[in-house]
Parts: structure tokens; C-alpha cells; sequence
């Protein structure tokens, strides 16, 4: 059929009284298999048992393909099954409204409808199916009717894999491949009267990316995450209590949007060093860091109290006799987890004597798995991949710079982390001046939230951006699920591409 002749597509469920049509559909289809098709018992008994599995395609109301399906509890199945394993002798026992995988256990386009991407169509609504069932996948048993003309030369793994590499055609095959289901393994003697394929079958699987285990559990990680950015102005304060006041404006503002995320920027408390100016800088920010356990535990407090996760920046901290630049993740339970700078500026070494953290990790939180990179550590994309191995869906980047040329610096290397590692990144800088704070003179900064790159995302690649050198909140949205659905069906895959049979990245002692 053309396509011009095409007046209606319908896509609805199979019913008994389509069986006529049905069986004279399937024996236009098998045409290697003219005597296998389905007998109206068997479709009638599927129908009772699961009938938003089966479903049809009409094209100006004329039957033109169809989809079968169960759902089989996967793990039962035998590793090397056959169909008439899948289906129970056409029983159907085995469909199992509580299983966890969706079974295609059969699929066909008449050939005069063919090249209309019909079938496609029929996959999707499987797709969708598994998706609003929250089922782990798909699986089915994949005819090769190509394979009988190679196989006195192929053993199947090299038919698959010839297959893939577009050195032979077998319509079937590709058609799988290319709807995005991968071979996990072949399967001999599936289904029985299949000469074609020499009685062999690719098992092939699609993951449900959006699967979520069962849990008995009243909490559940969010999918749509708010994200709360503190453009800090800087200002002389009279003592810590008056900066933690403008702390807690600042909490209270993003939590009344809702916010699940508050990011501070780093050393967003050098007003402070004011009142030791007279002192060496060494001496001051030194002086500084005797606050940074007070504010610790007011951040804290805050976080439970509007029940927002905070960032805290980076604020200078003793240990051990040594200066760090160190911030906290105060999560709204109330548990804490301490983050560093590995990477210290030349400036803050020379003029501070402050040393590089050890630690590099990422945090769990009720809003799924995020790192946290101080400033210039940004720059350095072996942290940022190293964390987006283990999970990490979100990068926070507290900064403080001078200029514009270091703000350049921590803009696009930001920009860069989204795109190369399928994430998300947002960053929050210090705005204004501080005339009465040695080496803590002027500022620039402009917070941002930046995604990867692709069709779900701004074509910029920018989310949300604030006004820049300006005192203000950003709030913004990131879809978890977008950043999902990125890794197993971008334009690019960055994660997926990486040619580790070439190169690797590894921690020092792993």
C-alpha cells in the first residue's frame, strides 16, 4: 500500500471477533510457516488472561498487523527455553500478572503493508506498556529467517554478529536492533518448524529505564528535582549572627519555592575577615575558619527546619594543623557529610598557605546521587567522571572569582562536565566588592544550571541563569528521567561510547 492511499491508522486491542481476520493476517505473514498460526481457543484463552497485552494495527480499517504479549516472571523461565516454554504449551499459565518482564510472544506485518513503519508502532505501545506496568524490561525470542542461507559457513554468533555490522541483512534482526533491543543470547531449538532460522532464536531484551524496585518503604527518590542557586552579595556584617540572618533569608526564600536544593557559594562568610584586617591574610582567614564549626551547626538546624538540603560553599577549616577549603552537605534528615577541595589556586596557597583536600565522593540523597566540586576542581574533568561513575545524576559548583576571565574559566568547564557526562551542573558565585578584606576585594559571578545537550534539552545547553553581579535566587527544574532516557537513546552517548578497551580512568589504589 502507499502512503497516499492511507486514509486511517488505528492501533487498538484485539478482540475474538477479529480472529478471521487475524488468522488470514498471520498466514499472509508466515509464508515459510503457513500452517503455524494461532487457533481461535488459543487467542480466546490469552484474551481472558491478559488483553491489554495483544493488541492490532488497522490501516483504513483493514487488519494489517499485530502484537502478542504476557508478562512471565523472568527469572523462573529456564535459561535455555523455548517458546512453548514461554507460553506454556499455549496454556498461558505462565503469565503472571505480578511478573516482572513483558514476554513478546509474537509479532507480524502483512506484507502488503510493509515499509510503513507500522511495526514500530506495535513496539512502542509495548514500551509504554512495560513502562506503565513498571515492568524491568522486555524479552522476547527473536526469529533469524536469514540464517539458513549461512549456515553451513556461520555459527550463529557470527550470523548476530555479521548482522550488526550491516554485512548481512535479516530483516528481522535489524528490525530489533534498531528499536533498540540488545542480543543477551542465542537460543537453540526454540521454536520448533522454524527451518528458516535452523530452529534458532536471539534472545533480545529492552530495559525499562524507568523501572522502580518495589519497596515497602514510605520514601522514594524524586524524579523532578528544584534546584535553589544563592547569588551572594557581598556586604560587611556585624558578627556571624547578623551573616547567618541573611543565611536564613536567603533558606527561607528558596523553601518557599519549594526548593530541594540550597547552593551557597564558596567562602560566601569572608565578610567576616573584616574585623581582622589588621592581621596578616594567612592570620585572618585563619581567624575565619574558628567560625566555620558555628556555622555548621546552624546550617543544620536550617536544613531540618525548612526541610531543604544545603550546600554550604566552601568555608576554611583547621585540621590537623593544615588550612582546607572544606563545605558540608546538610541534608533535611539531618545528617551531614563533609566534601573538599582537592585543587588549591596558586593564590590561595601562596597567599592563604591552605592545602588540597584527599577526599572525592558522591552523596546519596532523597533527590538521587550528586557530587560536589569546589571551584577550580571544576577545571580538572578526571573528578567529575570519576563521581558520574558512581552514579551521579547532579554536580553542585560553589565558586567565588574575581574577574571575568576566572569566572570564563569555571563557566565552561562547568558547561563542558554537563554535556560529557550526562548530567546536570549548577553553579553558584559571589557577587559585589569588600574593600576591608584583603585579597577579597571584588567579585564577579553569574549562577547557572546548565544540561547536556540533546533534543530534550535547551539547544544552549543553559536551563536557568541569573542576572549577572547581581544579589539574587535562581530556581530551576531538572527531570531525572531525562538524563535516563539521554544515556540509552541520545543523539550521542557519551557515557555508553567510551572506548575502555582503549583507556580507563581509575582511582590511585583501585
Amino acid at each position: 500500500m502507499k502512503i497516499e492511499e492511507i486514509e486511517n491508522i488505528e492501533l487498538t486491542y484485539l478482540e475474538i471477533n477479529d480472529y478471521q481476520e487475524f488468522k488470514s493476517a498471520m498466514i499472509l505473514a508466515y509464508t515459510t510457516m503457513p500452517d503455524s498460526y494461532w487457533k481461535e481457543v488459543h487467542i480466546k484463552n490469552l484474551l481472558s488472561k491478559f488483553p491489554e497485552g495483544q493488541v492490532v494495527i488497522k490501516v483504513n480499517g483493514i487488519f494489517a498487523g499485530c502484537a502478542l504479549s504476557i508478562i512471565v516472571n523472568y527469572d523462573n523461565l529456564p535459561e535455555n527455553h523455548t517458546y512453548n516454554d514461554v507460553i506454556g504449551n499455549y496454556s498461558f499459565n505462565t503469565h503472571n500478572p505480578k511478573g516482572n518482564v513483558l514476554y513478546g510472544i509474537d509479532v507480524f506485518i502483512v506484507p502488503e503493508f510493509r515499509g510503513l513503519r507500522l511495526g514500530r508502532r506495535l513496539y512502542d505501545y509495548r514500551k509504554e506498556l512495560c513502562e506503565k506496568l513498571n515492568l524491568k524490561g522486555i524479552a522476547l525470542g527473536g526469529r533469524i529467517p536469514n540464517y539458513h542461507n549461512y549456515s553451513d559457513k556461520l555459527s550463529p554468533k557470527e550470523y548476530i554478529e555479521k548482522v550488526r555490522t550491516k554485512e548481512i541483512d535479516d530483516p528481522v534482526l535489524n528490525f530489533q536492533i534498531s528499536n533498540d533491543f540488545h542480543p543477551a543470547k542465542i537460543l537453540k531449538g526454540y521454536l520448533y518448524g522454524d527451518n528458516a532460522s535452523n530452529e534458532y532464536a536471539v534472545l533480545l531484551e529492552w530495559d525499562n529505564i524507568y523501572y522502580e524496585k518495589p519497596t515497602n518503604t514510605a520514601t522514594s527518590i524524586k524524579k523532578i528535582v528544584r534546584l535553589g542557586l544563592i547569588q551572594w552579595q557581598m556586604r560587611p556584617y556585624n558578627g556571624l549572627d547578623e551573616l547567618m540572618q541573611q543565611v536564613e533569608f536567603f533558606i527561607d526564600a528558596v523553601s518557599g519555592y519549594r526548593a530541594d536544593f540550597a547552593l551557597f557559594p564558596e567562602f560566601f562568610d569572608a565578610p567576616l575577615m573584616a574585623e581582622n584586617n589588621h592581621l596578616s591574610e594567612s592570620d585572618a582567614i585563619r581567624e575565619l575558619a574558628k567560625h566555620t564549626e558555628s556555622i555548621i551547626h546552624k546550617f543544620t538546624e536550617l536544613s531540618i527546619s525548612y526541610n531543604i538540603n544545603i550546600i554550604t560553599g566552601g568555608m576554611p577549616e583547621m585540621v590537623d594543623g593544615k588550612l582546607y577549603n572544606i563545605g558540608y552537605l546538610c541534608r533535611r534528615d539531618g545528617s551531614i557529610e563533609k566534601y573538599e577541595k582537592l585543587h588549591i589556586t596558586p593564590d590561595e596557597e601562596k597567599v592563604w598557605g591552605m592545602v588540597g583536600g584527599n577526599v572525592l565522593k558522591s552523596f546519596d540523597t532523597d533527590c538521587g546521587k550528586i557530587g560536589i566540586l569546589i571551584c577550580y576542581d571544576v577545571q580538572f574533568p578526571e573528578l567529575s567522571r570519576l563521581l558520574t561513575d558512581e552514579g551521579m545524576d547532579i554536580l553542585f559548583v560553589p565558586f567565588l572569582t574575581d574577574t571575568q576571565n576566572g569566572y570564563s574559566r569555571i563557566r565552561n568547564c562547568a558547561q563542558a562536565r554537563a554535556i560529557e557526562n550526562e548530567c546536570y551542573v549548577a553553579i553558584a558565585g559571589c557577587v559585589g566588592n569588600l574593600p576591608n578584606v584583603h585579597n577579597m576585594d571584588i567579585q564577579f559571578a553569574q549562577s547557572m544550571v546548565f544540561t547536556p545537550c540533546d533534543f530534550a534539552f535547551p539547544t544552549n545547553g543553559i536551563k536557568a541563569e541569573a542576572t549577572p553581579n547581581t544579589e539574587m535566587i535562581l530556581i530551576a527544574d531538572v527531570d531525572l528521567d531525562l538524563l535516563l532516557e539521554l544515556n540509552h537513546s541520545g543523539s550521542v552517548r557519551n557515557l555508553r561510547d567510551r572506548r575502555t578497551d582503549v583507556y580507563e580512568l581509575k582511582r590511585k589504589g583501585s
